[in-house]
C-alpha cells in the first residue's frame, strides 16, 4: 500500500464560478485549498503538494512536468453561469482533456465540473456530464475524494460530501497553498464558505444540488481567515453561501448575533485586512423577516469595507417565468429588498450622521443611512448595495418577459435607489436542475431579441445607474493595475464585482495607485490617479477631468510650477476633488492611510523640453 509520505501531489486549479462560489483570479476559491487540507490530514507533507493555476501552465510549458511527473494529479474546476473575466481564463474541455493524459500518474478530477460541461464557458449552452478521460472523478466533493483516495493507498474511494468538522481541519491545513498562488499576496482574494446548499429549488440552480444548508460555526470561519491571514491574505469574500442572512439560523430567519460574532471575529484576528466583501444576499429573507434582516444588514455594512455587493437573485420580474421555474420573490417584494439594502447599507464612509447636517435622514440621529447620493455625498463608494441577477432562457419566456425586467429595472432607477450591479446572462441547463429538460432551447430562439435587450439595459440603466454610484470625485483606493490598452492602464481593486477602472497612461503593471473618478460607461469607469499632481501631470490626465479641454490643460501646463491648487486658472473646472499641486498627502474618507499622490506619472510630452 502506497505510503501518503512518500507520495508528491500537484493540484491544478481550471478555476471555478457557481451560482454561490466564485474562484477566479484574482479570486482563489476553496476547493484548492481544502483539497490541499485533506491530502495534508491524510499523510501527504506540505512540500510534497504543488498547486498551480491553468493560467501558468499556459504561460509556461515547463511547468506541466509538474503534472507529468506527480503520484498524483487533481484538478478542480467548472463553471455552472457564465462570465466575462479579466484576472483569468478558466479552462476550456480539451485543455482539462490534454492535463489528464499529460499525467503519468493517478488522476482525480472534481469540482463544480462533475455537473457537466459544453461547448465553451458560456451561456444558452447544453451542460452534458463528461469524464474528461481521468481515472476518477469526483462524484462528491472533490477533497472528500482525494482525501479517502489516498488513505486508501491510490485504490480508490467512495463518493461522499465532506462534512463541517472535516472543513474545520482541512480549511486551515490547506491555508499553506495560498503561497503558491501566482497573484499571492498583494492581488489574491480568497473565497470563504460560510454554508452552502440551499432550502429553495429554482429551476436552473446548480446550488440545490448540494443539499440543505449546512452552516458552519462562525469560530469555524474566523479560524480560517486567521490561518490564511498568517499566510499573507488581506482580502476576503464571503461568497460561499446561497444566503448571508441566514447564516447560524435555521436556513431562513436572520441571525444578527451570528452574523455578529462572525464578522467582528474577523476583524479582530485580521485588524489589518483590506477587503470585506459578500456575494448573495437572499431578497425573500427580507420581505420574510424585515427587522431581522435589517439588523443583520446593519451589522455588515459596520464590519466590511467599501463597495459591497448583495447579489439578489430575482432572475425574472415577470409572473408567468416565477411561476414555472420555482422563484421566490415577485418584482414588487424584491423592490422592497432593494429599499432595505439601500436605506441601512447604501451610506457612504465621511457621510454625516442622520443628526447631522446633509445626513440622509433616519430613526436613528447618530447613525448613518442610505442612498447616498448627489454632491453632498462622501467621495467614496456606499459601504453595502444590492445587486441584480436576471436570468434568460427560462421557461415560461416570452416577449412580455423582456418588458418586465426592464421596467422593474426602470422603477428602480426612478426610485433614487442603487444598484451596484445588474447581472443580465443566459441559462446554462445542468443534468439534475428542472431547466434539464428544456435545455438551452428557449435561450437558443432568443439569442437576438436578448442580445438587443441586453444592450438597452446598458444603455438605459447601467449608464446612468454608475453614475448615480460612482460620481465624477468618488475615490477608489488600492486599483490594482492589470493590463495596457489603446494608451491606457487598466485596472481594478480587489472586491465583489470590482470596477473595470481605467486611467491615462501606460503605467507600471503590478502596482497600485488610489484613483479619483472622470467619467464611466456602462459597466467600467475611467479617472485619474489620486490626488493628481497638476505639476507633473500630463495632457491626458488633465483632459480627463470635467470642463478640462486640450485648450485649458495647455493653458495648466504652461503656468506650471504652482505653489498651491488655488493657484491654478481652470476655468469651468472644479480641480480640488483631483488634484493637488506638489507632493501632497490628502484625506480619504473612512481610510486611515491618506492619498499620496500618483507614484511615478505619465508625464505630459509638453513637460519635457522636447
Amino acid at each position: 500500500m502506497t505510503d501518503p509520505a512518500d507520495l508528491s501531489v500537484t493540484i491544478v486549479d481550471g478555476y471555478v464560478d457557481e451560482p454561490a462560489h466564485f474562484g477566479v483570479p484574482p479570486y482563489v476559491s476553496t476547493y484548492p485549498r481544502y483539497t490541499a487540507g485533506a491530502l495534508v490530514d491524510a499523510g501527504v507533507p506540505e512540500e510534497s503538494i504543488t498547486y498551480h493555476t491553468i493560467d501558468e501552465l499556459r504561460d509556461d510549458r515547463n511547468k506541466h512536468a509538474d503534472v507529468a511527473d506527480a503520484d498524483l494529479f487533481v484538478y478542480v474546476g467548472g463553471m455552472t453561469v457564465p462570465g466575462n473575466y479579466v484576472g483569468g481564463t478558466p479552462a476550456e474541455p480539451d485543455e482539462v482533456r490534454e492535463l489528464g493524459w499529460t499525467a503519468d500518474g493517478v488522476t482525480l478530477l472534481g469540482g463544480p465540473v462533475r455537473f457537466g460541461v459544453g461547448e465553451e464557458n458560456a451561456g444558452a449552452q447544453d451542460m452534458e456530464r463528461d469524464d474528461l478521460d481521468y481515472d476518477f472523478v469526483a462524484k462528491g466533493d472533490v477533497e472528500a475524494a482525494a482525501h479517502d483516495l489516498v488513505a486508501n493507498g491510490l485504490e480508490g474511494f467512495g463518493n461522499r460530501m465532506r462534512d463541517n468538522d472535516e472543513v474545520d481541519r482541512w480549511a486551515a491545513k490547506g491555508a499553506f497553498v495560498v503561497e503558491q498562488h501566482p497573484n499571492h499576496p498583494d492581488y489574491l482574494i480568497c473565497e470563504m464558505e460560510t454554508s452552502r446548499g440551499c432550502a429553495y429549488r429554482c429551476s436552473f440552480c446548480t446550488e440545490p444540488l448540494y443539499g440543505n444548508p449546512a452552516f458552519r460555526e462562525p469560530r469555524s470561519v474566523v479560524d480560517e481567515v486567521d490561518a490564511l491571514s498568517d499566510r499573507g491574505v488581506k482580502h476576503f469574500r464571503l461568497g460561499r453561501q446561497a444566503d448571508i442572512l441566514a447564516f447560524g439560523g435555521d436556513g431562513e430567519a436572520p441571525n444578527p448575533d451570528a452574523l455578529r460574532e462572525l464578522y467582528g471575529g474577523i476583524r479582530e484576528v485580521a485588524p489589518d485586512l483590506e477587503t470585506l466583501h459578500l456575494d448573495n444576499m437572499n431578497p425573500v429573507t427580507i420581505v420574510e423577516y424585515p427587522e431581522a434582516s435589517r439588523e443583520a444588514i446593519r451589522v455588515i455594512a459596520e464590519h466590511n469595507t467599501p463597495g459591497d455587493t448583495a447579489a439578489f437573485g430575482l432572475e425574472s420580474a415577470d409572473p408567468v417565468v416565477r411561476e414555472e421555474n420555482n422563484l421566490l420573490v415577485t418584482a414588487e417584494e424584491c423592490l422592497e429588498a432593494v429599499r432595505v439594502v439601500n436605506e441601512e447599507g447604501g451610506w457612504r464612509p465621511g457621510d454625516p450622521t442622520a443628526g447631522d447636517s446633509g445626513g440622509v435622514p433616519g430613526p436613528d440621529d447618530d447613525r448613518r443611512y442610505g442612498p447616498s447620493t448627489g454632491p453632498d455625498a462622501s467621495p467614496r463608494l456606499p459601504k453595502l448595495l444590492p445587486g441584480i441577477n436576471l436570468v434568460h432562457g427560462l421557461k415560461g419566456e416570452r416577449p412580455e418577459t423582456y418588458e418586465h425586467n426592464k421596467r422593474f429595472l426602470g422603477r428602480v432607477y426612478d426610485e433614487g435607489l442603487m444598484l451596484r450591479r445588474i447581472n443580465v446572462r443566459q441559462v446554462m441547463a445542468f443534468a439534475g436542475t428542472e431547466m434539464a429538460e428544456t435545455g438551452a432551447d428557449i435561450a437558443q430562439e432568443h439569442k437576438d431579441r436578448f442580445a438587443s435587450y441586453k444592450r438597452e439595459v446598458r444603455e438605459t440603466i447601467d449608464n446612468p445607474m454608475l453614475d448615480r454610484v460612482v460620481p465624477p470625485g468618488t475615490v477608489l483606493p488600492d486599483v490594482h493595475l492589470e493590463y495596457h490598452q489603446d494608451g491606457k492602464t487598466f485596472g481594478r481593486q480587489l472586491g465583489t464585482y470590482a470596477l473595470l477602472v481605467a486611467v491615462p497612461g501606460e503605467r507600471e503593471l503590478g502596482t497600485a495607485i488610489d484613483v479619483a473618478i472622470t467619467d464611466h460607461g456602462y459597466r467600467s469607469v475611467t479617472g485619474v490617479p489620486y490626488p493628481l499632481d497638476v505639476n507633473a501631470a500630463s495632457m491626458d490626465e488633465l483632459t480627463a477631468i470635467p470642463g478640462i479641454n486640450r485648450n485649458t490643460a495647455g493653458d495648466v501646463v504652461v503656468g506650471r510650477p504652482y505653489d498651491g491648487i488655488d493657484a491654478v486658472d481652470a476655468g469651468v473646472a472644479d480641480l480640488s476633488r483631483f488634484a493637488v499641486a506638489g507632493d501632497a498627502r490628502v484625506p480619504i474618507p473612512g481610510r486611515d492611510r491618506p492619498g499620496s499622490g500618483p507614484g511615478p506619472a505619465s508625464r505630459s510630452s509638453l513637460g519635457r523640453g522636447d
